[in-house]
């Protein structure tokens, strides 16, 4: 459940070490990687990088059909890897408490820029957001 870099980047890894990787994306445009900075083909340089090795799937995770599919791939997961920001999937319905009840063994790996709770847990959290507080004495 990760777009952009910081959820592609770790699950291309587990990957690369032979996991099954089942991706899933919003519809319409996908993940915004597909698209994001220097293109070949109409396709960026970086999704063919960081997909590598995943099935793509297309779910709406802010509809209910969207969620329940969600929800029955948690079933049979041994690994979640999300990057939205925090309270997104528990909103959904989706958080690791609730998938947790349908899949006990279940790992749920959680990326976001000041974490999941905490002052700053809802500010954005982009590498460029990040080497600007560097220079402000946070």
């Amino acid at each position: 459940m990760g777009q952009l870099l910081a959820g592609p980047f770790a699950t291309v890894l587990l990957a690369w070490f032979g996991a099954e990787v089942i991706k899933i994306e919003p519809p319409g445009t996908g993940d915004p990687l597909r698209s994001w900075r220097t293109l070949h083909k109409g396709t960026s340089l970086w999704w063919y990088s960081l997909a590598r090795k995943q099935k793509c799937i297309t779910l709406d995770l802010r509809q209910k059909r969207g969620q329940e599919i969600a929800r029955q791939l948690a079933e049979r997961v041994d690994v979640i890897v999300e990057n939205f920001k925090p309270g997104t999937l528990e909103k959904w319905g989706l958080g690791f408490e609730d998938v947790k009840t349908i899949n006990p063994r279940v790992i749920m790996a959680r990326i976001s820029g000041w974490g999941q709770t905490g002052p700053y847990a809802h500010k954005p959290g982009f590498a460029a957001v990040a080497r600007a507080w560097v220079g402000c004495g946070m």
